[in-house]
């Protein structure tokens, strides 16, 4: 168990750090659609999405390393409030955006601010009373919100102001957030007081940490896609911003589903089952000779479902491997970096006539994913992490 070396938060005060993590993470959910429409209206070219979208999320998961490394624990609402203005403006600077540099180069530094207000999320919820749980209903409740926001900007900011519609919206989300910072926690102290504070270097923690990068990189590696992958079976644009919407939707799915049997599945074997299924999907993408709309919604839909289920059991993987917490503060970034470096792999292979490659890629991040949670299941057994390898009760 986490040690208490502090008064335990409030409900409100947990709502308001999650508030704040859902907000900074709408770019997960609205890639496909901003990039998609970047590079209908050419201002960035297919090549470059991938880039685009690893830059930003690569910076996501720096940003939550730097501000667990140094930035101070005592000053959280302050920090808060200028991560967001940061955000806000760089995101209705994208208003002016044009080629592939300049929206790398951009979205990079917001990601970094971003990255900043998920640190602020994700202290909250390692030192909730089960963080594992906390993690799940952040997680469906982001995923709610993106859900939400990507309806909106595809039904009616982008028909009525054109691209620049989907960025002015997440500006404005941004700036929302300085009405939430006042009701967050001051300060924090740290989640030890005797010995290291620094996560434990060790087999099990290194493939902990691996496990959750690679199915993360196995996600990132397909998702930004969608919408070329979809123009390649001859979808439209409203219909493949509509599989967006509904792909959100079965994210929540996932998470609330997760959120109520993170404590009773065993974990290393539930992450083995859902890699081994992501590969599955993706290979079904990549080897059909044609897919009807009602099969692209299924596979994506599926594929949707099992990205969120996963997520928190990542959260109760790491509290095995440490039961301080200090290598589940570590977890978002080793999801965000695998999100992050999926497109990177991808970006190298795809080209306008071959999109259906990366759904290959994502299946080979996928198996990897699966042999290292074979592997880890007995390792906790031996080190007596046992808890991931059966039950625990409620």
């Amino acid at each position: 168990m986490l040690e208490r070396n502090e008064q335990p938060l409030r409900n409100t005060e947990i709502s308001a750090a999650l508030a704040v993590g859902a907000i900074a993470l709408l770019i997960l959910g609205l890639q496909p659609i901003l990039l998609g429409e970047a590079v209908a209206q050419h201002l960035l070219s297919l090549e470059g999405v991938g880039l685009v979208a690893m830059g930003e999320i690569v910076a996501l998961g720096l940003g939550v390393i730097l501000g667990d490394a140094v930035l101070p624990i005592g000053r959280m609402r302050s920090i808060a409030a200028a991560a967001a203005i940061v955000v806000g403006l760089l995101d209705f600077a994208a208003l002016w955006l044009h080629g592939d540099l300049a929206f790398a180069t951009s979205r990079a530094w917001c990601g970094l601010a971003e990255g900043v207000l998920v640190w602020v999320a994700t202290c909250n919820i390692v030192r909730s009373a089960k963080p594992d749980r906390v993690a799940g209903i952040f997680l469906t409740s982001q995923t709610l919100a993106q859900a939400a926001v990507a309806a909106f900007v595809a039904l009616v900011s982008i028909p009525r102001f054109g691209w620049k519609g989907g960025f002015a919206t997440l500006g404005v989300m941004a700036c929302m957030i300085l009405l939430i910072v006042p009701g967050l926690r001051g300060r924090f102290e740290p989640l030890s007081k005797t010995g290291s504070s620094r996560p434990p270097i060790n087999l099990v923690t290194t493939l902990s940490l691996l496990v959750v990068f690679l199915e993360m990189s196995a996600i990132g590696s397909l998702w930004p896609y969608l919408d070329p992958l979809g123009r390649q079976f001859g979808f439209g644009s409203r219909f493949l911003e509509t599989i967006v919407s509904l792909v959100l939707v079965f994210q929540i799915a996932g998470g609330a589903l997760a959120t109520v049997s993170v404590r009773r599945l065993n974990t290393t074997t539930t992450l083995l089952i859902v890699a081994a299924l992501q590969g599955s999907v993706a290979l079904a993408i990549c080897s059909a000779s044609g897919l009807s709309r009602w099969e692209f919604a299924v596979l994506w839909s599926g594929f949707g479902l099992l990205w969120l289920f996963a997520m928190p059991f990542h959260v109760r993987l790491a509290l095995t491997a440490d039961p301080k917490g200090r290598v589940a503060m570590l977890v978002p970034a080793a999801q965000l970096l695998g999100t992050a470096f999926g497109p990177l792999m991808s970006s190298c292979f795809v080209t306008e006539t071959h999109t259906r490659m990366v759904a290959l890629i994502c299946a080979c991040f996928a198996l990897f994913a699966a042999m290292l949670a074979a592997v880890l299941g007995p390792l906790l057994w031996r080190t007596g992490g046992r808890v991931a390898c059966r039950r625990d009760p409620l």
